[in-house]
Order: C-alpha cells, then structure tokens, then sequence
C-alpha cells in the first residue's frame, strides 16, 4: 500500500478502542478508526510504518449484519462522538467484552485464568439519553459559514457540527442548546476563532442531574467584549433561558472568562448570572453537590452500577479497615464504602473536587471520611494513617510509575479495587502491579457509554501470602 492510495476492504475486527483491521481485495491489510466489524468500506491511506498502512474512512459501502437497519441518530458520521451508535446494544457489548480480554490476556500472570475471573459485562440502564454533562463548542461547520455550537466535525479541529438532537445526551440539552445558538446568531455575536485568538463566544457547558432533574448552564466567553454591552448581553440571555421550557429544573447561570489559547474550557473567573452555582444528584441513597468543573461521572444512571460493583468487590475486603480512595473526585467512592469502612480517607488534586466532597459528606452525615487535596503521590508521603483497603479510580493515563510503585510496597494492604476508564491503561499497570505481589482475582466491564468506544472496568487484586 501506498499513502495517498484510496482502497476498499471488509473490515474483519475492530480492537480497542476503535482500530479496525481492514482486508482489502487484493489481501492487504490496514488499520482504520470509526468502522465496525463487517462493514465494507473506502479508505485513504495516509501513512505506512514498516508495512504497516493506517487510514482514514472514506465512506461505508455496506453496512455490517450487526448494524441497525435505520439511523438511530441524525448527526451520526458528522459528529465525532458516537463510533458505535449504529450497531446493536447486545452487539457493542460483546465486541466491548472482546476488546477487553484481548488487552488483559497477555499481560495476566499464567496461573490467572482469565475466563475464571471474568464476569463479563454489566449495563447501563438507558442506552440513550443518559449523559448529564455536555460540553458543546461554538464555531462554523464550513470557513465563513453561520454560527453554530455542538461538537467537533469527525476528523477536524477547526469544524463544528450543531448538534441539538443528540441521542445521547438529555432532551433538555438540545432544547437549550437551540435556544442559545439561535439567541446569539440574531445578535450576531462572533466566536473565538482558533487561529487569530478574537472572538467572543467559546463553550456552552451544561449539566442536569438525573434524580433531580436540576440543571446548571455556564457559558464560556473570552473577554472581547466591553463590560457594559456584555452586562446587557448577557442579562438578556439569562431573561431567555429563564422562561425555556424544560423537562428538569434550571438552578443555575453561570458565565466563565476564558482568554487562553487552548480549545479546553479553563476556568479564570466564573460569575453566578442567576440562581447558585451548583446541582445536586443522588446516587444510591446518597446526595451529592456537584459544581461546573467538579468531576463526576456523566453517566449517572450507569454510575450507580458501577458503583454498587464497587461496593460488591468491597464487601468482604473493606469491612473495618482504612481505605484509600485515591482520585476521589467529588468523593463519590468513599462516601458509598464508608458505612462498611472503619476510615476513608480521599485524595484528589482539584481542590474544588475536594471542597465539594468534604460538603457531601458532612450533608451525608458521614463522619469517617477525610479529604485531601494534592497530588497523590506527594500526598501519600504526608498521611500518617497507612492504609489496610486502596481504591483507585485514575485518569485515563492511569498510573504514574511512581505511584504504582508506592502502592505496591504499601504492607497490611491484601486486597485493592482498580477501577478503569482505559482498559489498555489498566492493563499495563496491572504488569507493575503483579510484580508488586497483586493477583487479579474478580474483573468486569460496564458500559457506561453506550454508542461509544468507552467503557469501565473494575478490578479486584488481591495480595498473594
């Protein structure tokens, strides 16, 4: 194969998280993202490593026998969000199933088996609509184009698609995002291009507990504008949004300054325009505030599974002893094992994350939990309390080195919970891990994403004598 060349093939596998093996006619092979397993597709190579070809999808000649016959999403192929929103749940389950075992197989010690200590696959209770947190871009779908505000186009940087009939995320986001994107385009208001740095309007950040049905909006601005016309601006926006018609609770309007040149949202000032500048969710008879930035998973009704496989991992493990829940977030983990825990102690290194956890679990009524913020390997040379329990729910990088390494030489600690939201990141801490003395003993999956190529995975390892 030759980069540039356009070919066609039938894609024969797909592995984490979204590299299709491509055969093509004439028995070729390349690897191509975004495709699902026994679709026929086009592809352009763009670059061979020793006989290795990687491309880029062209089109889908024929759809895959696991594939929905209708389109289940309007936006699907523009929006870079959804890879598997076409095939069948049962089907993303499986192929996830799969992708997992491929990535833990090799790197299991040989006197784990792997199909004994893999449960398989637990599911969210929605399939669509589930996600409470959006983070939506302004921009242009074409150079020059109107203005428009959802997700980046598959493939670009510059390009975005408007995106108010998501399937997975809730209705009211659309509703929102429509009234916001129309609010703005009657004024004419620029956004922040990418290349000149000018412009005014960068990220609508909207977030709606499902429980309770609140909902928190922060529109995300630089500081283009003079103080006095974006006063009455944005005193409008908030009339508009005020009197929407929605099927949760509007608790909030916020508005962040953000003047730094990467695409992420950085929070250099928020002001409250209405309302407070948090929600609250409940997940397993728990109650928890939640801020614009704070972590928590977007997914609440497939965190509530997720966590209670925690807590089944944690039953016997955890019962009476010092836990450590290191990236803890908004402390959702530790207040869920704290009734079984003789002590949680909670370390995470966003100081707002912390802030909130320590409020959540005073509202809780939990008085064994401690929260600390910091980075976690510097903060464990600080705790005097070792512990007898680690959970560890890392970013998507998982482990720094050191940190492993830490953990592993901690004694007392028989048994640990990993959880994951990169399995191939889990797997290779897991090699550290085993040379550490860890055995896995239970493993599995949630989809707490469904459509997409994500999913979650907890661990349990325990210590050999």
């Amino acid at each position: 194969m030759k980069k540039g060349q356009i070919y066609e093939g039938l894609v024969t596998e797909v592995g984490f998280p979204s590299k299709g093996l491509v055969v093509t006619d004439d028995g070729g092979q390349a690897v191509v993202k975004h495709v699902i397993p026994g679709q026929r597709i086009s592809f352009c190579v763009q670059k061979v490593r020793k006989g290795r070809a990687e491309g880029r999808l062209i089109s889908v000649l024929k759809q895959s026998p696991l594939e929905l016959t209708e389109p289940v999403c309007m936006h699907f192929g523009c929006c870079g969000g959804c890879t598997f929103l076409t095939m069948r749940p049962e089907e993303q389950q499986r192929m996830k199933m799969r992708q997992v075992k491929e990535l833990l197989a090799p790197v299991l010690c040989p006197e784990t088996d792997l199909e004994a200590v893999f449960e398989g696959i637990r599911t969210s209770p929605k399939q669509f609509g589930y996600r409470n947190k959006m983070e939506f871009s302004f921009g242009d779908e074409i150079k020059d184009g109107p203005l428009c505000l959802g997700m980046h186009k598959r493939g670009s940087f510059h390009d975005i698609v408007t995106v108010a009939g998501c399937r997975i995320a809730d209705e009211d986001f659309g509703r929102i995002l429509s009234s916001v994107l129309c609010f703005f385009r009657e004024r004419k208001i620029s956004y922040f291009h990418k290349r000149t740095h000018e412009g005014y309007l960068r990220h609508l950040l909207v977030r709606k507990a499902s429980k309770t049905g609140e909902i928190l909006v922060d529109l995300v601005t630089s500081s283009q504008m003079e103080p006095v016309a974006e006063k009455a601006l944005l005193e409008e926006l908030v009339q508009l949004l005020c009197v929407q018609k929605l099927d949760g609770k509007l608790v909030g309007i916020l508005h962040t300054k953000n003047d730094s040149l990467s695409d992420a949202i950085v929070d250099q000032g928020t002001t409250v325009l209405y309302g407070q500048d948090y929600f609250y969710e409940e997940l397993l008879g728990l109650r928890f505030q939640i801020s614009p930035f704070s972590f928590f998973q977007t997914n609440s009704l497939g965190a509530e599974v997720l966590y209670q496989t925690v807590r089944e991992y944690a039953a016997d493990a955890g019962d009476g002893k010092v836990i450590y829940d290191l990236y803890s977030g908004t402390g959702t983990i530790a207040q869920l094992l704290a009734p079984v825990a003789k002590k949680v102690i909670g370390v995470e290194i966003v100081a707002e994350a912390v802030a909130a956890a320590r409020k959540n679990a005073e509202e809780n009524g939990l008085d064994n939990c401690e929260f600390l913020a910091g980075d976690v390997l510097k903060v464990l040379e600080e705790i005097e309390e070792k512990p007898e329990f680690l959970v560890l729910d890392p970013p998507r990088e998982g482990l720094h080195p050191k940190t492993l390494r830490r953990l592993g030489a901690y004694e007392g600690v028989e048994r640990m919970i990993y959880i994951s939201c990169k399995p191939s990141s889990l797997a290779r801490d897991l090699v550290g891990l085993q040379e550490c003395g860890y055995r896995v003993e239970r493993v599995c999956c949630v989809d707490m994403f469904p459509g997409t190529e994500n999913v979650e995975v907890v661990c349990l390892l325990s210590k050999l004598k």
